[in-house]
């Protein structure tokens, strides 16, 4: 599996990431979930070492460190922590206290939102619009879980992928932290992909059901969460 991946951790790439990162303003904390038990965990290996890769490849702060800190969790011996993030499959890569996740690897395609989203918590901004900004913090009072299936091919996902993810960054920096966005790997996770009889991607689930067929547009996205939150 590593040697299939071996092109990520290439000289090349890590000029990329480290051109993509170098905007990073504050420290950002990401967590890996793994489970080194499981042998069936195809993925768990090659996304600690992506991790930290990338991790790696972001600037250093005032006190010498990277900006990006990472913490492995393994349920071998971290099963508390499983729980406290509710997280039930491997790997798993969370931020925000476990409300932005992505199910599975986040690689291919996905890299780009992953980078993406690290930078916009470094900012503390999230790009959305300010009708957006203040529709979250006024009306999306409910518990909402957005799940945003994708693929490594697909280059369209990581736009749906980091709408939701904002929005839950949003809705914590509102105080609220009311929305988890859950952005799942359809290959690693084909049960999730069977449940949504997902057959394009990215297909986008509210509370369980599908809303989205591709990457929805921002007001429409917002509305849906609206009419969606319990």
């Amino acid at each position: 599996m590593e040697e299939e991946y071996a092109e990520l951790f290439t000289e090349d790439v890590k000029n990329a990431l480290v051109d993509a990162l170098k905007d990073m303003k504050e420290p950002v904390e990401g967590y890996v979930f793994v489970d080194s038990s499981n042998t069936s965990c195809q993925y768990c290996n090659v996304t600690i070492k992506f991790m930290d890769f990338v991790r790696q490849a972001s600037p250093k702060g005032r006190d010498g460190d990277y900006l990006l800190k990472i913490k492995l969790f393994d349920l071998t011996k971290d099963k508390e922590m499983f729980e406290k993030f509710d997280v039930k499959r491997v790997p798993t890569v969370a931020f925000l206290n476990g409300k932005i996740r992505w199910s599975g690897a986040p690689l291919g395609e996905e890299i780009r939102a992953l980078v993406e989203t690290i930078v916009r918590l470094s900012q503390n901004e999230s790009g959305l619009s300010p009708e957006t900004v203040s529709t979250i913090r006024e009306k999306l009072n409910g518990q909402v879980k957005v799940e945003v299936m994708v693929t490594p091919s697909c280059p369209y996902c990581p736009y749906a992928a980091l709408l939701a993810h904002m929005v839950a960054f949003e809705a914590c920096k509102a105080e609220k932290c009311n929305v988890l966005s859950d952005v799942v790997e359809s290959y690693e996770n084909p049960d999730i992909a069977e449940k949504y009889q997902v057959m394009s991607v990215p297909t986008v689930a509210v509370n369980e059901s599908v809303e989205f067929i591709g990457v929805p547009q921002e007001e429409n996205f917002i509305s849906t969460l609206l009419e969606k939150q319990s």
